[in-house]
């Protein structure tokens, strides 16, 4: 019988992620959508306008949370990985303070100086009351935005993605049902839109707090000294910064690309540019949701060195992003009348200039979606100036300069035009980066994914095993024929069998094991996955266990850790 890495048990967590990550992607953005056609249908397109005069400011909050967010979880889920337990406690500590004191400074800010942050939004005099009636609550709503958001991408590093899911369904059905309750029947006009958001996200963050009962839970809050923290922070800051310039640079995109297009074209042409960003947006929902199942897992195997793992994993995103990209490529470029329809596009001398311009700007949508996949991914390896080039080049250089030089040469055309080649550029660079950074290190990176090779001085054994008895003895009988020391291939057969037959009588349902060994010239790394219950031998040493007490014995030093689910005991064995 012979073993072979499967990737079953990597295979099977990545669909448990996915799933709940991509429907709470879609609950998070929903709301948005959802709100653009209650107050349009309410109250009409006059006030549907206060909805994009708070654009700015509600991409400004998105990159605070980015920042924090997915800064704070790359950390904390490295640090586990590496079985720095407290400092992972330390690092979800400052996550949740720091966002806690950044935004309820911005609340406050805003509650105390309205007039400025509204001649920053709005600079129709007409509109300006109905905006300040909105942001009034919107600023209320912040801190609990916030901190909701953040909590729920650490709940997934403790394998809570269910939790995370409800939460965000919860507090979006709230935000729909109480928009329809304030603007129709207590007739609050905005206001009730924006008071619905501070309703729905207070409950919802309520809900989601649940999370610190839960016994099953890893992360802890710990006491952490001042100069500790900044340097948390600021780490922290470093880590999410490419992806929450996202949001940043979205911004500034869209004030340079409205000013280009009001000065050489129409107003027909700007409203065809909102329903372009909005065809990008119901885009970004699903390959957000399978970005951030990425991410974590991507995370943690990388910290771990398994680059076979990092590699399945992340071609295993890419055939989804893929498959998404080709559907709404095809599906807004045959028939753009979707995006009218949906955003209820009416006016017949409209339509076909927004039609043209959908259908055209429709065609940068599959490279869209591999490069905003490749962006979360790079961060996840923690390459984080390649994130923050291609974040900058990706979501303003290119953009911003092929719209300027098109819509000069091509008008209107050209403008749509431009964000196809500009996100085509973005692919041709991370290819021509890929083919530089191979030559650059002798081939120690290579591919699309620039997966990085072991040591040549490294023997590496991978293997998938059913988790019953016999393929626990067998699979330890396999790798003491490959491994060359007879003393050490002894006691590595011996460690392996012995923690593999503890995990198996500790567990009844249990279907996957992953067993990875490393053999270099000073030890031998055993590093045992799989899901159920855990078994930690630093903790817990009351266990009257033959097999334990033998494979503390033999091993020079055995670490532990629990992330996402999944239970990684990782032996030493010097030789």
């Amino acid at each position: 019988m012979s073993y072979e890495r499967r990737y079953n048990l990597l295979n099977s967590k990545f669909k448990e992620l996915f799933f709940p990550t991509l429907l709470a992607a879609i609950a998070g953005n929903f709301a948005i959508l959802a709100d653009a056609f209650i107050i349009s249908a309410l109250l009409g397109h006059m006030n549907l306008s206060v909805i994009q005069s708070m654009e700015p400011l509600v991409q400004f909050i998105n990159m605070i949370y980015w920042l924090i967010g997915f800064g704070g979880t790359i950390l904390a889920t490295s640090e586990k990985a590496n079985f720095n337990d407290e400092t992972a406690n330390n690092i979800f500590t400052i996550s949740l303070i720091s966002i806690i004191i950044i935004s309820v400074l911005i609340m406050v800010l805003g509650l105390l100086f309205p007039d400025t942050l509204l001649q920053i939004l709005c600079n129709s005099s007409q509109l300006r009351p109905l905006v300040f009636e909105y942001l009034k609550y919107y600023l209320l709503a912040i801190p609990f935005i916030c901190f909701f958001i953040v909590l729920a991408y650490f709940a997934k590093i403790d394998d809570f993605v269910q939790l995370q899911f409800r939460a965000f369904l919860l507090a979006n059905v709230l935000n729909v049902v109480f928009d329809l309750i304030f603007i129709q029947y207590f007739n609050m006009g905005v206001s009730g839109a924006a008071l619905a958001m501070v309703v729905g996200y207070i409950i919802a963050t309520v809900y989601l707090c649940t999370y610190f009962l839960n016994p099953k839970r890893t992360l802890k809050l710990t006491k952490v000294k001042i100069g500790n923290s900044m340097r948390y922070f600021s780490n922290i800051c470093k880590t999410g910064f490419s992806s929450s310039s996202i949001a940043l640079y979205q911004a500034i995109k869209l004030v340079i690309v409205n000013f280009i297009i009001l000065e050489v074209m129409t107003h027909v042409d700007l409203v065809a540019f909102n329903m372009c960003c909005n065809t990008s947006l119901l885009v970004s929902i699903f390959i957000f949701g399978t970005s951030q199942s990425l991410l974590p897992i991507i995370t943690v195997y990388f910290q771990e060195k398994d680059y076979n793992g990092v590699e399945y994993v992340a071609r295993r995103s890419l055939k989804i992003v893929l498959g998404f990209g080709i559907f709404f490529t095809a599906l807004f470029t045959i028939f753009p009348q979707t995006i009218l329809v949906l955003f209820s596009v009416s006016n017949p001398s409209d339509i076909p200039t927004v039609m043209n311009a959908v259908r055209i700007f429709s065609l940068s949508l599959l490279a869209y979606s591999i490069n905003f996949l490749y962006i979360f991914y790079v961060q996840s390896i923690q390459n984080m100036k390649l994130a923050n080039i291609l974040t900058l080049l990706n979501g303003l250089i290119f953009p911003v300069a092929f719209v300027f030089l098109f819509s000069i040469i091509w008008k209107e055309n050209g403008i749509w035009f431009a964000f196809v080649v500009s996100e085509l550029a973005t692919i041709a660079f991370i290819y021509l980066y890929s083919i530089y950074l191979n030559k650059k290190t002798n081939g120690e990176y290579e591919g699309f994914f620039l997966k990085k090779h072991h040591d040549d001085t490294e023997n590496i054994l991978e293997y998938t095993i059913n988790a019953i008895v016999n393929d626990a003895v067998y699979l330890s009988r396999q790798v003491q024929e490959f491994l060359p020391d007879e003393k050490v291939s002894i006691l590595v057969s011996l460690a392996i069998e012995e923690m593999l037959i503890y995990i198996l009588e500790i567990n009844d349902e249990l279907d996957w094991i992953d067993v990875i060994v490393r053999d270099n010239d000073n030890s031998t790394i055993i590093s045992i996955k799989y899901s159920g219950i855990g078994y930690n031998p630093n903790v817990d040493t009351s266990l009257d266990s033959d097999n334990i007490d033998m494979l503390i014995g033999i091993s020079d030093n055995i670490e532990y850790s629990q992330i996402l689910g999944l239970n990684n005991t990782v032996i030493t064995i010097k030789k």
